[in-house]
Protein backbone atom coordinates (compact mmCIF):
# COMPACT_ATOMS: atom_id res chain seq x y z
CA UNK A 1 0.00 0.00 0.00
CA UNK A 2 1.42 3.38 -1.03
CA UNK A 3 1.24 6.14 1.55
CA UNK A 4 0.22 9.60 0.47
CA UNK A 5 2.75 12.17 1.69
CA UNK A 6 1.43 15.64 2.48
CA UNK A 7 2.70 17.78 -0.43
CA UNK A 8 4.61 20.99 0.30
CA UNK A 9 1.85 23.24 -1.13
CA UNK A 10 -0.69 21.54 1.17
CA UNK A 11 1.68 21.98 4.13
CA UNK A 12 1.82 25.71 3.40
CA UNK A 13 -1.97 25.85 3.22
CA UNK A 14 -2.26 24.00 6.54
CA UNK A 15 0.13 26.43 8.24
CA UNK A 16 -2.08 29.31 7.08
CA UNK A 17 -5.24 27.56 8.31
CA UNK A 18 -3.68 27.00 11.74
CA UNK A 19 -2.41 30.58 11.94
CA UNK A 20 -5.84 31.98 11.02
CA UNK A 21 -7.58 29.68 13.52
CA UNK A 22 -5.23 30.77 16.30
CA UNK A 23 -5.91 34.44 15.56
CA UNK A 24 -9.65 34.14 14.98
CA UNK A 25 -10.80 31.50 17.47
CA UNK A 26 -8.20 31.37 20.23
CA UNK A 27 -6.44 34.76 20.24
CA UNK A 28 -4.46 33.86 23.36
CA UNK A 29 -0.66 34.21 23.32
CA UNK A 30 -0.45 31.57 26.04
CA UNK A 31 -2.48 28.92 24.23
CA UNK A 32 -2.25 28.28 20.51
CA UNK A 33 -1.95 25.45 18.01
CA UNK A 34 1.35 24.43 16.48
CA UNK A 35 1.66 22.01 13.60
CA UNK A 36 4.27 19.52 12.49
CA UNK A 37 4.38 17.06 9.63
CA UNK A 38 5.67 13.54 9.09
CA UNK A 39 4.94 11.65 5.90
CA UNK A 40 1.12 11.43 5.60
CA UNK A 41 0.51 12.80 9.10
CA UNK A 42 -0.24 16.26 10.43
CA UNK A 43 0.24 16.58 14.19
CA UNK A 44 -1.57 19.35 16.03
CA UNK A 45 -0.43 20.37 19.49
CA UNK A 46 -1.25 23.22 21.85
CA UNK A 47 1.67 25.33 22.86
CA UNK A 48 1.99 28.02 25.45
CA UNK A 49 2.09 27.39 29.16
CA UNK A 50 4.64 24.60 29.44
CA UNK A 51 3.65 22.93 26.15
CA UNK A 52 3.52 21.69 23.54
CA UNK A 53 0.85 19.16 24.41
CA UNK A 54 -0.26 16.70 21.76
CA UNK A 55 -3.89 17.07 20.77
CA UNK A 56 -4.51 15.08 17.62
CA UNK A 57 -3.10 13.49 14.50
CA UNK A 58 -4.65 13.92 11.09
CA UNK A 59 -3.95 11.55 8.21
CA UNK A 60 -3.87 13.03 4.71
CA UNK A 61 -6.22 11.28 2.30
CA UNK A 62 -5.54 13.54 -0.68
CA UNK A 63 -8.64 15.64 0.04
CA UNK A 64 -8.45 18.76 2.26
CA UNK A 65 -12.01 18.07 3.46
CA UNK A 66 -11.56 14.40 4.38
CA UNK A 67 -8.80 14.12 6.97
CA UNK A 68 -8.76 11.03 9.17
CA UNK A 69 -8.71 12.02 12.84
CA UNK A 70 -7.05 10.42 15.87
CA UNK A 71 -7.12 12.10 19.27
CA UNK A 72 -4.12 11.90 21.56
CA UNK A 73 -4.84 9.85 24.67
CA UNK A 74 -2.48 11.22 27.31
CA UNK A 75 -3.30 8.42 29.73
CA UNK A 76 -2.18 5.84 27.14
CA UNK A 77 0.51 8.03 25.52
CA UNK A 78 -0.73 7.34 21.99
CA UNK A 79 -3.04 8.55 19.23
CA UNK A 80 -6.36 6.74 19.11
CA UNK A 81 -8.51 6.82 15.97
CA UNK A 82 -11.21 4.64 17.56
CA UNK A 83 -12.13 6.80 20.52
CA UNK A 84 -15.87 7.22 20.95
CA UNK A 85 -17.62 10.49 21.63
CA UNK A 86 -15.60 13.00 23.63
CA UNK A 87 -16.12 16.70 24.42
CA UNK A 88 -15.83 18.44 21.06
CA UNK A 89 -16.23 15.36 18.85
CA UNK A 90 -19.34 16.92 17.30
CA UNK A 91 -17.00 19.35 15.48
CA UNK A 92 -15.25 16.58 13.55
CA UNK A 93 -16.24 17.12 9.94
CA UNK A 94 -13.12 15.99 8.09
CA UNK A 95 -11.54 19.46 8.06
CA UNK A 96 -8.52 20.81 9.88
CA UNK A 97 -10.66 23.53 11.46
CA UNK A 98 -13.11 20.94 12.76
CA UNK A 99 -10.24 18.95 14.29
CA UNK A 100 -8.90 22.07 16.01
CA UNK A 101 -12.34 22.96 17.38
CA UNK A 102 -12.73 19.43 18.71
CA UNK A 103 -9.24 19.49 20.21
CA UNK A 104 -9.73 22.79 22.02
CA UNK A 105 -12.87 21.40 23.68
CA UNK A 106 -11.31 18.04 24.51
CA UNK A 107 -8.18 19.69 25.92
CA UNK A 108 -8.98 23.28 26.96
CA UNK A 109 -6.04 25.53 27.71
Amino acid sequence: MTRIVVPSHVRAQIKEIVKAFNEREIDDPECYYVVRFREQYVFLAQDGLGGPYQICRLTYTGDMNRWEFAIYRHIKDRYDPGVGPFPGSEHLDGTIEGAMRAGIEAYPC
